[in-house]
């Protein structure tokens, strides 16, 4: 049952998505902007920072590390930096909240400080696994306890130093990537990471940008510690897995005509265009630009008759953030869609191959889980209210924002209101979604249940 404090989206079936947005902040370069510039010398000035409570949990933990930070406010934020070696102490533990991205990254940027600290996070977070970033940080030398499962509270002693590493990573992600990298600034000699396939590469460019040197070779991204970051100005592209909701909505609502402003088009992150492109998806980028390090463009996307395709692998990690809504647009799709080689779905802030499968069979789609994808049959979507709703008449979100936004758009095509509990998480990463989409066409309201 829905717990008394829960938000909850009513979605009226139906609708055209038209005119021009932009959404907020890219969540995952807003993380990594406090991070670089709380350690760099000098003042560092941000503009189109995400005020969501996933990177504000990264802006208040350095904060309590001693770092001066002013906003943010309207997205303008000031940092000023105090090298690599001037964080301090906190008073207690961090508190990551729900981010994944906050507690895996800054395991790796304060394994090498000169105190203790402990990383902690919500119940969601608690359950998501950590030994992928602890257990190649301890081969540099790092101290980081967990508990038997792997999972948070992270107790990071300090140690006398850590070595560079040449690591091979064993399944594509930008955030172990990440975590290496930033210990790998603290540490002697060089730190290599050997990517199995491309993943985003924020944290390398943002680097380049605070002038510390990054080496690429083929797969492999190298930088050699006890270097220093210069403070400078970013601008934070809009995001692109926020854009995502509204790329598939205007998709597939018929007579929809949309224009997305701003939006960080980053070779690592474009699967969501790539795959709906290759659905049929009528999708035109516009005056393409550059922002803070960053490609950025217009996204147009029109309305286009969908067709089912089997994804290919090689797009799954430019597009894991985005499967989700992703699943909608196979819902509406002609024929069958399938996707294999997304393991990590399982591990997210829920199982999102699993909960996405539920919430479509109450929609009447046959979605038939894999344990590394999912076989969707497109169609017509019903309603949470008709006979196929079964006993229950919520799509239960678990707590996960993007299953929440993801069948909020599915309404679009629904044939009766689709209701979604469990959606409070979505303001931590897309605040303002409801008013945007609502601004939009989609006829959406949220309540306290």
């Amino acid at each position: 049952m829905a717990q008394p404090s829960d938000t909850r989206y009513l979605v009226a079936p139906g609708g055209t998505l038209r005119g021009r947005l932009r959404v907020p902040g890219d969540k995952s370069i807003s993380h990594r902007s406090i991070m670089l510039a709380a350690i760099a010398e000098g003042e560092t000035r941000i503009s189109g920072f995400l005020e969501g409570a996933d990177a504000l949990a990264t802006l208040n933990a350095f904060r309590r590390m001693g770092v001066r930070i002013e906003g943010p406010d309207g997205g303008e934020v000031r940092v000023q930096g105090v090298g690599l070696r001037g964080l301090r102490a906190p008073d207690g533990p961090l508190d990551m909240g729900n981010s994944g991205t906050s507690m895996r990254l800054l395991s790796g940027l304060l394994a090498g400080q000169s105190f203790p600290v402990t990383l902690v996070g919500d119940a969601s977070l608690s359950k998501r696994p950590m030994r992928r970033v602890t257990e190649p940080l301890a081969q540099m030398g790092a101290r980081i306890g967990t508990t038997e499962g792997g999972t948070a509270p992270l107790d990071l002693v300090p140690v006398e130093r850590l070595t560079g590493l040449d690591y091979l990573m064993p399944v594509a992600s930008a955030q172990v990537k990440s975590s290496l990298l930033l210990a790998g600034l603290y540490a002697e000699g060089e730190t290599c990471v050997t990517e199995p396939a491309p993943t985003r590469d924020h944290t390398e460019r943002m680097l380049t940008t605070f002038g510390y040197s990054v080496r690429r070779h083929a797969a492999k991204v190298c930088l050699t510690g006890g270097g220093r970051l210069t403070g400078c100005r970013l601008t934070i592209p809009a995001d692109i897995s926020s854009a995502a909701f509204f790329l598939v909505g205007a998709s597939i609502a018929p007579g929809s005509d949309l224009i997305l402003e701003g939006v960080g088009i980053n070779q690592t992150r474009v699967g969501v265009i790539n795959i709906l492109r290759a659905m049929g998806g009528d999708i035109e980028l516009m005056d393409r630009r550059t922002a803070g390090g960053e490609p950025v463009a217009d996204i147009r996307v029109r309305h286009a008759r969908l067709r089912g395709i089997r994804i290919p692998v090689d797009q799954v990690p430019l597009a894991i953030d985005e499967l989700p809504v992703l699943f909608i647009a196979a819902a509406c799709a002609e024929g069958e869609t399938i996707l294999t080689g997304a393991e990590e779905l399982r591990v997210k802030e829920s199982d999102r191959i699993q909960v996405m499968a539920d919430g479509l069979a109450k929609l009447g789609v046959c979605a038939e889980p894999l344990p590394d994808g999912m076989r969707i049959f497109g169609g017509s979507l019903g309603s949470t209210s008709g006979p196929d709703a079964g006993d229950a008449p919520w799509i239960d979100a678990h707590g996960d924002h993007r299953i929440a936004m993801s069948f909020a758009i599915a309404a679009l095509r629904a044939s009766g209101p689709v209701a979604i509990r469990d959606c409070a998480n979505v303001e931590t990463s897309f605040p303002g979604f409801v008013e945007l989409a609502a601004t939009a066409g989609l006829s959406i309201q949220a309540t306290r249940g």
